[in-house]
């Protein structure tokens, strides 16, 4: 009879003591599922906010172009050499065969390389100087009363 007093004096312990346990976990498990829906919310925002970004630069190279196609079409011998002609075209092929529909491209980060080496190059040729600077981020030294 002694042996079942101890069993059951055991067992009352035995939960408290895997009571910190079970609460550790069941926090875990929150935090973790919580972790899991806060991520993917995080993650589209990111994606929408790095693919708006991309796109803006994929169109400001987009614009240049056609400028540019526009002046060899008028004039295609007054500011455009041969080669820079040449470039010109491929450029704007490089511009096309982007894959502006299909953000899953594996081949989007060269892409997007190759292309903004040409708009390098075709700056050179014409010894224009131009960068892409993005969107004008707002100022917050300016606007911050601290």
């Amino acid at each position: 009879m002694r042996d079942r007093d101890d069993e059951e004096e055991e067992d009352i312990f035995d939960s408290v003591v895997n009571l910190e346990g079970s609460h550790l976990q069941q926090g875990f498990d929150d935090g973790f599922r919580d972790g899991v829906a806060a991520g993917k919310e995080e993650g589209r925002e990111v994606g929408l906010k790095t693919g708006f970004e991309l796109g803006e630069e994929i169109g400001f190279y987009r614009g240049c172009c056609d400028v540019w196609k526009a002046a060899i079409e008028k004039d295609a011998n007054a500011f455009f050499s041969a080669r820079a002609q040449r470039n010109v075209r491929q450029f704007d092929e490089q511009l096309i065969s982007y894959p502006l529909l299909n953000p899953q491209d594996e081949r989007l980060q060269d892409l997007v390389d190759t292309i903004r080496a040409k708009f390098r190059a075709i700056m050179s040729m014409l010894s224009i100087h131009l960068d892409y600077e993005g969107y004008p981020k707002p100022n917050l030294t300016d606007d911050a009363s601290f």
